[in-house]
């Protein structure tokens, strides 16, 4: 008998979040470890986070997973272990989707993926190449901060398999399962027995069978040990992520992870005997017959034994029932787990849910409900991740926590019966009910309360809240009047109601969700305020609305809070940001594809004269904490007639998550970093009296679309 432990795992991750990411690969690598495992499996592009989508375009990005995997190599997590982990690649001038396999410290191959998923809800050919070299593997010269750290200089390269002195290990990632020829079949011939899956695969109704029949599939006929490894959760944006590892040998399911759940780490582990899998090849005369005379594929030698002989110390997994939830479980799991990620990483309070009493209503209702019974039901299991987020979300004070669902639901869960004339008792009294079983905060006359605006002494949630409902009515009403005013005029048809936002006061949030930026369709929502400030003064001399140079010489306002002797409300004073530094970080963002460290290290070219580096750090910081706060109104955005090259718009030019981690919490420590580094060397030149190199410190570092900049402080921007 050849023993093998295999491990497999579930990761909540969170794109660009590498901190969050980073702590959880870890801490699936110690468990699998401690299970006794020598192969354990992560999720596709798990350093990231799957759904980076165009973040994935900003050398920052690549830059970042280079560092995380550096700091798992440097540490004794792959001693004994062959990892084989998710990230970004680029090599030459093509970026690929990879799995890099690590073991001893050292990596031994880069596996990029051949066939891209590319229909539905995926769109990798806009990120990622596919990799088309099928007949050899090439060299891939390291980057120098990683070959230096790790004292190796290259590594391997392309569709190929490791050959450790006892058995044969390969990747087939995700989407390449599927193709008509699938890897594992001409992998198999060549004598690979495990093959490792990492994916990114969605959650979608009745859909886990289809998945499971394509891993059982690919070892019936064949043998093998197919592992399966998926995100689980939601990791910034529409998609839940439904998890379900497991380790399907010879056909057979021999452990299966859960499909819905809210810990952020589970690995699945598995004993299998790979002789087994022998056997099952050299009774099959057709497999003998096709690898007598098969493709050769490149292959790496691993010098090393994975496998343990025969001992009753290590139990074989047994095939078991595939565990299916229900159309209606998975209804009420899915979306249950996929609220929660929102709710825990939005940095909200909790959910409002206007009540109706009737079916869709009712079944948002329970959907929350059932979310709340989760976490308390896993907060018994001793999750303590789930725990901390409970307590902090609920506001519990002095060692309590979530012990009662609707206990919880109360801090958590608000509903609102919004009666009119036409509606009745019998909705009303459904609403109560319900709300009274799920034990949401229910609300069906007013509070009572009366919120006052700051100028008036009140608070800035009351601020906010009266700004808001003005915007929003504004929308109400133009709807409104659109649909009346041919009646009022006697007319057929309808009119289009026109939105009046701009571009950069969508980069950076400055609106109401639904407010009269929602409109039928926006001429303006992608040129700049700037741009639109040059057209006002040209339109006032040649179009002949000579009041244009007036309304152009105003300072912005939105006009959303009471005028006062002492006070008057003003866009940039709000956004904390003038619309000429909107316009400079939307280029950074979008043209040049810069993340927070690129723009800091650009902007030390661009800005250096006039700030200093600590100073440039703390606009880039301010610019993506509100810029990522407010990306969920890029979803709603009314469709703008398109003239910006930076425009955030969310449908199809700029595709990105919209739930973000707003700390940035390892990004924003690399600028911290670099601006220790640059005050530190401007120290150190005072010092020795050479100021002539003063200014050019501040560029330090700097990216290659720097240079041009340097010389000419407004080119590319």
């Amino acid at each position: 008998m050849r023993l093998l432990k295999v491990a497999t795992c579930n990761l909540n991750q969170w794109a660009m979040d590498f901190d969050c990411n980073l702590k959880h690969i870890k801490e699936s690598i110690t468990r699998a470890k401690e299970a006794g495992a020598v192969i354990r499996l992560g999720p596709e592009l798990e350093i990231t986070g799957y759904g980076c989508e165009d973040h994935f375009l900003e050398l920052d990005t690549v830059n970042h997973a280079w560092e995380c995997l550096k700091e798992i190599l440097l540490c004794d997590l792959t001693d004994n272990i062959l990892c084989s982990i998710g990230m970004p690649i680029i090599k030459g001038s093509e970026r690929y989707n990879c799995q890099v396999f690590c073991f001893n410290r050292k990596i031994i191959m880069v596996r990029p993926k051949m066939w891209l998923e590319n229909d539905g809800n995926y769109r990798e050919l806009r990120w990622f190449t596919t990799w088309k070299q099928k007949d050899q593997l090439v060299e891939f010269q390291l980057p120098l901060e990683i070959s230096q750290a790790l004292s190796q200089t290259s590594v391997p390269f392309g569709y190929g398999y490791i050959q450790f002195l006892d058995t044969a290990v390969a990747a087939e990632i995700c989407e390449e399962l599927f193709v008509p020829n699938p890897p594992h079949s001409e992998l198999a011939l060549n004598g690979v027995e495990v093959f490792l899956n990492a994916s990114g695969s969605h959650h979608q109704l009745r859909k886990l069978d289809l998945r499971l029949r394509a891993f059982i599939g690919a070892t019936h006929t064949r043998g093998g040990v197919y592992m399966y490894s998926n995100h689980q959760g939601c990791d910034g944006s529409r998609l839940y992520y439904d998890g379900c590892s497991c380790v399907v040998v010879n056909g057979e399911v021999v452990a299966q992870g859960s499909q819905f759940s809210l810990k952020d780490v589970e690995v699945v582990v598995a004993q299998v005997d790979l002789d087994a899998v022998a056997s099952l090849r050299g009774s099959i005369s057709s497999f003998q017959e096709q690898a007598s005379c098969k493709t050769k594929v490149s292959s790496v030698a691993v010098p090393y034994n994975i496998c343990q002989p025969f001992n009753l110390k290590m139990l074989l997994s047994s095939p078991q029932k595939i565990m299916y939830h229900s159309p209606e479980e998975e209804i009420a799991f899915g979306p249950g787990c996929w609220l929660w990620d929102y709710l825990r990483r939005s940095g909200a309070s909790g959910f409002l849910l206007p009540l109706s009493g009737g079916a869709d209503s009712s079944s948002v209702a329970a959907i929350v409900g059932c979310m709340c019974q989760l976490v308390v039901k896993e907060i018994a299991k001793g999750d303590e991740q789930v725990k901390a987020d409970a307590i902090r979300i609920g506001n519990y004070t002095d060692g309590k926590f979530p012990i009662d669902s609707k206990e919880f639901a109360q801090r958590v869960f608000y509903t609102v019966y919004m009666g009119s004339e036409n509606s009745s008792e019998a909705t009303k009294m459904r609403a109560k009910v319900l709300a009274d079983e799920i034990g949401s905060w229910h609300l069906d006359t007013l509070t009572g309360k009366r919120p006052r605006y700051k100028v008036d002494g009140g608070s800035n949630v009351e601020n906010l809240g009266l700004q808001n409902i003005q915007a929003r009515i504004r929308m109400v009403l133009a709807f409104m009047l659109a649909s009346l005013l041919p009646w009022v005029h006697n007319k057929k048809g309808f009119y289009l109601v026109l939105g009046s936002s701009n571009v950069d006061e969508a980069l950076r949030g400055y609106l109401t969700k639904y407010d009269c930026s929602a409109a039928d369709i926006n001429p303006i929502g992608s040129i700049s305020k700037q741009d639109l400030r040059t057209f006002l003064r040209w339109a006032a001399n040649h179009l002949g609305y000579s009041s244009l140079a007036e309304i152009e010489a105003a300072p912005p306002t939105a006009e959303l809070e009471p005028i006062r002797s002492n006070y008057s409300q003003l866009d940039e004073v709000d956004m904390g940001m003038t619309y000429e530094e909107l316009s400079v970080y939307g280029r950074l963002r979008k043209i040049f594809r810069c993340g927070p460290v690129s723009m800091f290290k650009n902007l030390c070219y661009k800005w250096g004269a006039t700030l200093t580096p600590s100073e440039v750090a703390d606009k880039v910081k301010h610019f993506f904490k509100y810029y990522s706060i407010n990306r969920h109104k890029m979803t709603v955005l009314t469709p703008s007639y398109h003239a910006e090259s930076y425009s955030p718009e969310d449908n199809r030019f700029d595709l990105r998550q919209f739930l973000y981690n707003a700390r940035w919490p390892y990004q924003f420590r690399k600028v911290d970093e670099l601006v220790q580094e640059l005050n530190g060397d401007k120290v150190a030149l005072v010092e020795s009296g050479n100021h002539e190199k003063l200014g050019a410190t501040a560029g330090v570092g700097g990216v290659g679309v720097v240079a041009a900049a340097a010389g000419d402080p407004k080119a590319g921007f």
